[in-house]
């Protein structure tokens, strides 16, 4: 026989190649959602306290959810109505659990935990089980992620919403079902009623849907989802905006820098073939998620500036669908592995130190139980305590105990009675009236505020000038806190004698005085 005529015997007896065990959807979907979620509880908690600091944005956040609803709502009407849903939601919280710093965090954590896996789910959806996986991993590496998970404020709590939103939104564009479409809309209405610019992320969902060219009913019932959405927010919009003064701090773009290198790297990796499941490619829904809203933002900015880092938190779920997706392909292409292990092992080195730094108290603008510790350690029994301005009364408010034995010389009705966030002050003459019946001043500047010029801070800084002398200035993350003594002997009204050359008694520091003791020793 010839070798011609044995070979078909030889290939019949070849075993045909053995198909690869396909990994269970219900698992897949399990890994995507508990990793994810389980590694942003781990960060979460890891140095969640910050050295039991907080800054001034969260001190906001604690006074005001330790109010009752019916006072949340009256301060609302004058100041901090974008938020008011938020302080009510975590009043609700405090009274389950109480008041503390876990409490006032944990709620942020788990929110950034639920986006997460809302993440994951996306990219399970649009590009894979493993692009699924490595994008919600990704998600809470991100610096800014990191950052906001562990803030008490409302941040965190919109990232998820509209991390969700968008998950119902790709699955409502095949299924069309009317109670999915009224699921993203409810979740698109709470995440705008926790915070306006979460309206933005609207935007780039209709961009999404048009570049994706879906049928005409189906951009027909985002339409009307979407105009349900701007009608419920409408009414917040009015009447918040009578209170655009509150973001007149707002001198510039805030932390421009991230949103540009996320955004840069973002639209690099979407010029990779990236997940191309479904009606709705992962690159046309992440790149306007990712670049739109902050582009918006600085679009407006030119007219008024607007744009700060947080309020488009959730961009970041483009940049984690993007990467998560790129790394994928990436994998796919059969590159070098090693190659490949040596750039996670660099990406992760790097995160190290931002991640360290995010979770010390320098980390935030300010510090306000620094700042409380200063006024305490500074002050004497008996001294008065200024303001400049009186809208920084916030920076103490945290801890009445820090300035429990010093009158604020300013202050006519406190927060709480007078539902405000820094209270009522007296009226100019009286201020300076009661600021000379003292001997030393304790005052309270903001680092870097500009100087207001209302009269009642007009009074305080000229009769500073006029009648007193720094004695001394204690530097400390976001404030100033200066002792001022008066230039000739202490008036009769001013207390003991001997109180102007006092440099901090140690009783205020303490919190407790000695039975019977009335004046610094």
């Amino acid at each position: 026989m010839s070798l011609d005529e044995r070979a078909p015997a030889v290939a019949r007896t070849v075993s045909p190649p053995v198909p690869a065990r396909r990994q269970s959807p219900s698992l897949a979907r399990g890994v995507v959602v508990i990793a994810p979620l389980s590694l942003t509880v781990a960060l979460g908690l890891w140095g969640i306290r910050r050295k039991n600091t907080m800054w001034g944005d969260e001190s906001v956040t604690y006074q005001l959810a330790q109010r009752e609803l019916s006072q949340i709502w009256l301060t609302a009407q004058h100041v901090d109505l974008v938020h008011a849903l938020y302080y009510a939601v975590m009043h609700e919280i405090f009274g389950l659990f109480g008041g503390g710093l876990l409490t006032l965090r944990l709620p942020s954590v788990l929110a950034m935990s639920v986006a997460a896996s809302g993440v994951g789910l996306l990219a399970l959806r649009l590009a894979g089980p493993r692009a699924g996986l490595l994008a919600g991993l990704v998600f809470p590496l991100l610096p800014q992620v990191q950052k906001y998970a562990q803030e008490g404020r409302s941040y965190a709590m919109v990232c998820a919403l509209v991390t969700w939103a968008t998950y119902a939104l790709v699955v409502s564009v095949p299924q069309r079902a009317r109670w999915r479409w009224a699921a993203y809309g409810s979740t698109m209405l709470l995440a705008c009623l926790l915070h306006e610019f979460a309206v933005l992320a609207l935007v780039a969902h209709g961009v999404t849907l048009v570049v994706s060219r879906v049928p005409r009913p189906v951009l027909r019932a985002w339409s009307v989802t979407a105009a349900g959405v701007v009608a419920g927010l409408l009414p917040l919009a009015i009447c918040s905006a009578g209170q655009s003064e509150q973001v007149s701090w707002i001198g510039g773009p805030v932390r421009l820098r991230y949103f540009l290198v996320v955004a840069v790297v973002g639209v690099a990796c979407a010029r990779a073939p990236l997940g191309v499941r479904g009606p709705v490619r992962l690159s046309v829904l992440a790149v306007p998620i990712l670049v739109l809203p902050g582009l918006l933002l600085l679009i407006t900015s030119l007219v008024k500036p607007l744009f700060v880092d947080r309020y488009v938190l959730y961009s970041n779920v483009g940049i984690a669908l993007l990467l998560g997706a790129w790394m994928d392909y990436f994998h796919r292409l059969r590159r070098s592995s090693r190659n490949a292990w040596i750039a996670v092992v660099a990406v992760l080195a790097a995160l190290v130190p931002p991640s360290l730094s995010l979770r010390t108290p320098q980390s935030r603008s300010n510090d306000v139980t620094a700042i409380g510790a200063t006024v305490r350690k500074e002050g004497c029994l008996g001294d008065g305590l200024l303001y400049l301005s009186g809208q920084h009364r916030i920076l103490t408010a945290a801890n009445p105990e820090d300035s429990r034995f010093l009158t604020d010389l300013a202050l006519a009705q406190d927060p709480v009675s007078s539902n405000t966030l820094a209270g009522v002050e007296l009226p100019a003459q009286d201020i300076a009236a009661r600021m000379l019946e003292f001997d030393r001043i304790v005052a309270v500047r903001a680092a870097g505020a500009h100087s207001l010029t209302n009269p009642q801070e007009e009074a305080k800084t000229n009769t500073l000038r006029r009648h007193f002398r720094e004695y001394g200035t204690t530097h400390v993350n976001g404030a100033r806190v200066t002792v001022y003594v008066r230039d000739h002997d202490p008036s009769p009204k001013a207390g003991p004698p001997g109180r102007a050359a006092c440099r901090g008694c140690g009783l205020l520091e303490v919190g407790r005085l000695p039975s019977g003791d009335v004046r610094c020793p």
